[in-house]
């Protein structure tokens, strides 16, 4: 932890690679957390015991700002807006209560939004455009509703990129 507040991070992505189009938040917030097989990672078993609280906790640990990738594969834009409801909403909302219960009562600061991750591959073999359809109405829906992120600090939605030749896109080269 240190070593990455003295290099001073400005930024950390979560979840990554194609881990991210398949996470659903729920599996890792609470104290009884759901134990699934990762097939991008070989099988292995994921007990999500790193999960929303443990993200945020550890950017903040580091001074770092959150980039949260929101689950444009396996999820829906309903999941997507009630992860953001849960992390930037009031403590009076029901999301922001079991926020709360869950040991953070006030809303977190998400300065990054990735629209999916690796969208041309593991993340779902997706067009270029129909990436663009599924983004626009999954952006339209995830809001950040942290009081001090409305003015001057909103926070940013980013696409993804395309994949291709040198990228790990359609065109680029595969593990072995």
């Amino acid at each position: 932890m240190a070593a990455l507040k003295a290099i001073k991070v400005p930024n950390v992505r979560w979840p990554g690679g194609c881990f991210a189009d398949e996470y659903h938040w729920r599996k890792g917030i609470g104290r009884d957390r759901a134990v699934t097989l990762n097939p991008n990672w070989g099988g292995v078993t994921e007990d999500n015991s790193f999960g929303t609280h443990e993200f945020m906790d550890f950017v903040g640990q580091i001074g770092s700002e959150a980039f949260v990738s929101i689950n444009l594969g396996t999820g829906t834009p309903q999941e997507a807006a009630e992860w953001l409801e849960y992390l930037t909403a009031s403590p009076a909302t029901t999301l922001g209560k079991e926020r709360g219960a869950n040991g953070r009562a006030e809303p977190y600061k998400v300065a990054f939004l990735g629209i999916g991750n690796e969208s041309w591959d593991c993340g779902g073999n997706m067009s270029p455009e129909y990436y663009l359809s599924q983004m626009k109405i999954h952006s339209r829906f995830v809001r950040n509703f942290n009081p001090a992120q409305q003015d001057t600090q909103k926070m940013l939605r980013i696409a993804v990129g395309p994949g291709g030749a040198g990228l790990g896109g359609p065109s680029g080269p595969r593990p072995s």
